[in-house]
């Protein structure tokens, strides 16, 4: 288990479809997760890749963060706030201004 990361949504419909095509039938918890993830995943997967690399750029967002950001989209200095709640770090203005510029690129 030393390859950890957290996924996307859109990487989670992407892994959960390519299981469908190796076996008949999916737990009730992929099929769960299989659900929520195509409600819910705004982007596609080359999309999502896109954003998490560029929001990666940005020195005070982690990966778990940047997953999150790539899931919500948030397009709003109070949502991206939510987000950092419970950081280390209180973003100032600027940090979040630049976080929401390159979130509001791929929407």
């Amino acid at each position: 288990m030393a390859d950890e990361h957290p996924v996307s949504l859109a990487e989670v419909k992407e892994l959960l479809e390519a299981e469908i095509k190796l076996r008949p039938e999916l737990s009730n918890e992929q099929k769960v997760s299989l659900d929520h993830a195509t409600k819910f995943a705004k982007l596609t997967l080359p999309q999502s890749k896109k954003l998490f690399k560029e929001l990666k750029e940005l020195d005070f967002v982690t990966d778990a963060l940047a997953t999150k950001i790539v899931d919500l989209l948030p397009v709003h200095p109070e949502d991206v706030r939510v987000l950092f709640a419970k950081e280390r770090l209180i973003l100032d203005k600027k940090q979040s201004d630049a976080l929401i510029t390159i979130v509001k690129k791929h929407v």
